[in-house]
């Protein structure tokens, strides 16, 4: 009999202790690093909690809902978008987003990741619908990068921010045009850079010839003013020359002996070549000087 009691008593301290631990199983719960739990009771929100940790709910009575509130990555199909200039793109677009208010993220979407890309698709979609058909093609392709990304990331957190979303960056990784029409966009593109490589080539022409012409009218002022001031030498060289010739033959002893070098001078020029015969009238300045005439 004892020992009936012994193991009765036995099973119902083992039925306690199992109790308690889901008593206290129910009660406990953990907030991972970047999780955000939302405390319910009844459906109904009554705690949010954010920091990493170990907490307690009442048991039974309170559940708790974890949300991831880290980036997350979404690609979003391919969609052709309208230039404002009726020309027709393909845009393909990736949005990293993330959970920025959990319980209006719980509200509205249950906290489900397929309902809030839903979402995100549809915004996403209208931004880059409306920017890119606010512009011309010639100035989307222009804007492709930081600038475009910005529009439609700003537009698109318009849209979403009443799901507790934020919206990181929506951006286009392909931005294409469709095959029927993407050889004459390019052929176009390519004239209109030959036009603009032409006039480049134009304008750099003619500032050469500009320069080109400056430089020759520089030049030959240059050299008419050498050749005048060569000019203007030479004639007060001469003229000093002169003088000093006027100064250095001014009696007549001076002016024979001048004439006699400028004959001798005479003869030396003559005496060229294999001919060595002078014909001379022996009245001649050069037969007197030769032959002592007076």
């Amino acid at each position: 009999m004892k020992s009936k009691k012994k193991t009765f008593a036995g099973v119902i301290a083992a039925v306690l202790v199992v109790a308690a631990l889901i008593i206290l199983g129910s009660m406990l719960y953990t907030v991972n690093y970047m999780d955000v739990v939302i405390v319910k009771e009844f459906e109904k929100i009554v705690d949010v909690k954010n920091q990493p940790g170990l907490y307690l709910k009442a048991p039974f009575i309170q559940t708790v809902q974890p949300i991831y509130g880290g980036r997350r990555i979404y690609d979003i199909p391919a969609s052709d978008v309208i230039t404002r200039d009726k020309k027709s793109m393909i845009a393909d677009d990736y949005v990293i987003w993330r959970v920025v208010d959990a319980p209006k993220y719980y509200q509205t979407l249950g906290a489900v990741s397929a309902r809030a890309e839903e979402r995100i698709d549809a915004a996403v979609y209208n931004a880059t619908k409306n920017t890119i058909s606010s512009m011309t093609q010639d100035e989307v392709i222009a804007a492709r990068g930081i600038e475009l990304t910005n529009m439609i990331t700003k537009e698109s957190n318009s849209d979403i921010a009443s799901y507790g979303i934020e919206i990181i960056t929506a951006e286009i990784k392909a931005l294409d045009l469709p095959d029927d029409n993407k050889n004459a966009v390019y052929e176009r593109m390519i004239s209109e850079r030959r036009n603009i490589a032409a006039g480049y080539t134009a304008q750099g022409n003619a500032n050469a010839q500009k320069i080109k012409n400056e430089t020759d009218k520089q030049v030959s002022i240059t050299l008419a003013e050498a050749e005048k001031t060569a000019e203007q030498t030479i004639a007060e060289g001469e003229a000093e020359y002169m003088k000093i010739l006027s100064k250095a033959y001014n009696n007549e002893d001076k002016a024979d002996f001048y004439n006699y070098i400028r004959s001798l001078d005479a003869i030396k020029a003559s005496l060229k070549g294999g001919n060595k015969t002078i014909m001379l009238d022996k009245d001649s300045e050069l037969a007197r000087i030769l032959y002592g005439y007076q």
